[in-house]
């Protein structure tokens, strides 16, 4: 699943601002009323306190009542849009649960003082028919933040492979690092992908095998590889 800001426009201007997207992926995928508003103003308030802990914390104190409409499997995002991967758990549980990340417009109208539409008029959805489209969803969801620092990236250009993985390796804004280092998130269900791919060694192969295969097509060069 993708959606897209209208005119190509930055949605992420800063770290609050990622933030706040993923206090809604957290929150916003099961049916209880949430004032993500109160929520935040505690996150800015928890000093020395990272926004992952408190995720959790928050987590902790709201499990039991928790009746989630949506599995959130993998995120990415990016400068003008956000990559999704979802399971729907309840009939019209991914479409209620976009309708609640819409919030997310209202909170960057006033955070940054604008007005109007920010996000185009609906979410793109692709449902996943096979394991090879699912595996090749996973892996592109991953990899997508490459082209910010790889501008050759969808034309299976990669200058430099070691600054490519350890740029990725230092990328917070997707949940990369869920699969290839430790657990951040308490909201993403990273069993499915370990259970699918055999273990998390297998999932960070996946991504990073992609990269490489790009990497050594820009070594062999095009006449090579044709």
């Amino acid at each position: 699943m993708v959606k897209r800001a209208v005119d190509g426009q930055k949605i992420f201007w800063n770290p609050q601002d990622s933030s706040r997207f993923i206090f809604g992926l957290e929150f916003f995928s099961s049916k209880e009323p949430v004032n993500l508003w109160s929520i935040f103003g505690r996150v800015k308030a928890a000093r020395g306190v990272s926004d992952t802990t408190l995720i959790g914390r928050l987590e902790e104190k709201r499990a039991q009542k928790r009746i989630p409409i949506v599995e959130i499997h993998s995120f990415a995002l990016m400068p003008n849009h956000f990559h999704l991967i979802l399971r729907e758990i309840v009939p019209g549980g991914i479409s209620f649960f976009m309708q609640r990340m819409s919030g997310y417009s209202r909170y960057f109208n006033r955070q940054h003082k604008r007005s109007g539409v920010l996000f185009e008029s609906r979410f793109k959805a692709v449902h996943i028919k096979d394991n090879i489209q699912l595996s090749n969803a996973f892996v592109y969801v991953h990899t997508n933040p490459v082209g910010l620092w790889e501008k050759g990236w969808k034309n299976f250009e990669v200058k430099s492979l070691r600054a490519t993985l350890q740029k990725l390796r230092q990328f917070n804004q997707s949940s990369y690092l869920d699969y290839t280092a430790k657990s951040r998130f308490t909201f993403l269900t990273t069993q499915f992908f370990f259970n699918f791919y055999g273990s998390k060694s297998n999932c960070r192969a996946a991504i990073e095998d992609w990269v490489r295969f790009k990497a050594k097509n820009t070594e062999l060069g095009s006449e090579c590889v044709e």
